[in-house]
């Protein structure tokens, strides 16, 4: 009996000590486990009375180990199958998340394809541009249709939403140069990851007035005033600094500074001419809000201003209207710019204003071309507009507009005639949004004179406008 005793107290004692083992190892799995602690295992049956005297014998409290054995052996596998699990899921996601690939389109935005980490985007659009204008003299009609437009453009990002790109190429007929043949309108990159020092470098739309920048999907007539057309600098290559919220006072304070080469776009060979300098500072009392196009579809809830002013020096350019125009063989002359401007809206009215100038240092030029005595003019002038638009409902808009150019004395005389014959132009039109700015319909109708009244003429034209 002693020795059945004695056996019998240490099985109970290794029995008593597996249960502790059993009861701690959940915890000390789960504290060396990354993935979050499984559900507890359901509890150990209480062992049954032990008997006392030969009759409870040593074989039920064999099987009692034997059956706790087991199911700590269940239970280490269970959690370790749970933590390789937990491990293939979360690798599977990091995956999908470094490689994967979202595509989307829209009408008007084009197809976007964009990484699921948001290290790369690329945006494709297409717009075209249909016109009608018939024109009305005193003694003749004529009437033109034709495709006025047809732009490409892809843009987005590269390794961050900050490292930008652009890139629009156009086809129409009129968007060629004369003496260029590349449909290269923009190129350029740009870095917008510093609040007050984003930075642009390529070919674009220098910063000098605002009508000229404005998104030509968002005009509220078919052409941009004549003041512009003649006084712009339209675009140049070269770098850009600026800010639209520059101090961080919520977009009230913005600015753009250019430097670029001074012969416009598209320009190939050597040349001894430049640089062009841009400055431009631009409030907005009544805080940030969306002044790149003319009108005002969002219906501002609230006033909304801005104001810019811009100067410009453009040094030794052999281009008759400073970027652009005829260029000049005889000599390079130094221009100087100015522009004021401003933007008013609120609750679909739209105001808009804007003063511009040009001025050579120098008139023009005399020399011989294959022994012919030959003069080259520069263009001198300056001009203003005002426009005003409504929307009558969300789709439905009228626009009217006035400008004027004047030019100076002893500038070219074929700026001169241009100002006596339609240095005034007046009109207004109206327009539909099919969907926004990406496709609407437009008309409109200008009255076109100047000193001379037989001179003057009615134009009317009708627009499709389309971004796919």
């Amino acid at each position: 009996m002693k020795s059945i005793n004695g056996k019998k107290s240490h099985t109970v004692r290794a029995a008593a000590a597996l249960s502790l083992v059993a009861a701690a190892l959940p915890s000390l799995v789960s504290a060396q486990q990354p993935a979050a602690p499984p559900q507890a295992p359901a509890p150990l049956p209480a062992p049954a009375p032990q008997e006392t005297g030969a009759a409870a014998g040593v074989e039920p409290l064999s099987r009692r180990v034997a059956e706790l054995e087991q199911q700590q052996r269940a239970l280490i596998e269970r959690l370790e199958a749970e933590r390789k699990a937990a491990a293939e899921e979360r690798a599977s996601a990091a995956k999908d998340k470094g490689s994967g690939v979202k595509v989307t389109a829209a009408p008007g935005k084009g197809f976007t394809v964009k990484t699921a980490d948001d290290r790369f985007s690329s945006t494709i659009r297409a717009r075209v541009q249909l016109r009608e204008t018939i024109t009305h003299t005193g003694e003749d009609d004529t009437n033109e249709i034709n495709v006025k437009t047809v732009r490409l453009t892809t843009s987005g990002h590269v390794l961050s939403p900050d490292l930008k790109y652009n890139v629009q190429l156009a086809f129409g007929g009129n968007d060629f140069e004369k003496d260029s043949p590349s449909p290269i309108l923009d190129a350029f990159v740009e870095y917008t990851g510093i609040r007050d020092l984003n930075v642009r470098v390529g070919q674009f739309l220098t910063p000098f007035d605002r009508a000229r920048t404005l998104r030509e999907p968002s005009l509220q007539q078919t052409e941009r005033p004549i003041a512009v057309r003649e006084f712009n600098l339209d675009r140049d290559v070269g770098l850009m600094f600026s800010s639209p919220d520059l101090f961080g006072f919520g977009g009230k304070l913005s600015y753009n500074l250019f430097v670029g080469g001074g012969e416009g776009r598209n320009r190939f060979g050597g040349q001894k001419h430049g640089p062009l300098a841009v400055a431009r500072l631009a409030v907005r009392p009544f805080g940030a809000f969306d002044d790149d196009q003319d009108g005002d579809l969002p219906r501002e809830a609230k006033p909304r201003l801005a104001v810019g002013v811009t100067g410009a020096y453009n040094h030794q350019t052999n281009r008759q209207n400073s970027t652009f125009g005829t260029t000049l063989t005889l000599g390079a002359a130094d221009y100087l710019h100015g522009a004021a401007d401003l933007v008013f809206k609120y609750a679909g009215f739209s105001l808009s204003a804007e003063a511009v100038m040009r001025h050579a240092k120098r008139d023009s030029f005399e020399g011989e071309v294959d022994g012919a005595a030959v003069r080259e003019w520069t263009r001198s002038g300056y001009g203003y507009f005002a426009q005003a638009g409504y929307l009558l409902t969300d789709r439905v808009e009228v626009a009217a507009r006035w400008d004027q150019i004047f030019a100076e004395r002893g500038t070219d005389p074929k700026l001169v005639d241009l100002v006596d014959a339609q240095g005034k132009q007046v009109g207004g039109g109206l327009n539909v949004y099919l969907n926004g700015y990406a496709l609407k319909i437009q008309g409109d109708y200008f009255y076109i004179f100047g000193k001379e009244g037989s001179d003057a003429r009615h134009v009317g034209r009708l627009q499709l406008d389309a971004s796919f």
